[in-house]
């Protein structure tokens, strides 16, 4: 074979390290919306010459977890409402896409691997730690997209995962109880055991749809306003 004598990579490159503790701190709010990330204290504190640096900065750019204002420098995106509801809709796309193909194949081994990630979501919700749960809610939902087996799915939500972790703070704090969230989810793993795809699909939409409502409510208008005098 012409690529038999090629040593497979081991090593993960400079840039990818940077772009990767960068996504992180990011995702866990270490870098909250509105940071600007200077080249010069980032160089010093990776210990990297700027060349990396910038390289893995323009891979978060690219992922639109950066942008760039000119003449001042890189800043972590601030999520507007419009930003919300474009990433939960594409978040529903990817998902429904998800489960039509686990539907089509082993549901009771994803309905396993669910129920795993359903007992930290179940330990976070009995010590009413909010940032835990969240954290839990987002491996449910990877979980989910990677039993799908498709690496394209899996590779379109990365992205849009690390944004949901940025609305996941705000959206803690939207519930009253944190085991409503464990109640939600346990719903679509049932249905999934079940073989309903109409239920599961279902439950998806309204999971989501009710996040975006928690995240962005509607404005209330005059009438609403006079109606609640």
């Amino acid at each position: 074979m012409v690529f038999a004598d090629l040593e497979p990579v081991d090593r993960e490159s400079t840039p990818g390290i940077i772009a990767r503790r960068l996504r992180e701190g990011i995702m866990n709010g270490t870098l909250p919306p509105g940071t600007q990330l200077g080249e010069t204290e980032l160089a010093s504190r990776f210990q990297v010459s700027r060349g990396p640096l910038r390289e893995a900065m323009q891979r978060l750019v690219s992922e639109g977890l950066l942008h760039s204002e000119r003449h001042r420098g890189l800043f972590v995106v601030d999520l507007e409402p419009s930003d919300v509801r474009d990433i939960y809709t594409a978040r529903t796309a990817i998902e429904r896409a998800a489960v039509i193909e686990i539907m089509r194949g082993d549901r009771k081994q994803t309905a396993a691997a669910l129920d795993e990630t359903m007992w930290d979501m179940a330990q976070a919700a009995e010590k009413n730690d909010a940032t835990a749960l969240s954290a839990a809610d987002l491996k449910f939902h990877e979980v989910l997209i990677a039993a799908s087996g498709s690496k394209r799915l899996v590779r379109m939500a990365r992205t849009l995962l690390i944004e949901t972790r940025m609305c996941l703070s705000r959206l803690q704090s939207t519930y009253r109880r944190v085991d409503e969230r464990v109640d939600e989810h346990n719903r679509i793993i049932r249905a999934i055991r079940q073989g309903d795809t109409d239920e599961v699909l279902a439950l998806l939409e309204a999971h989501m749809l009710d996040a975006v409502q928690r995240l962005v409510p509607e404005p209330v208008g005059p009438e609403d306003q006079a109606a609640a005098a």
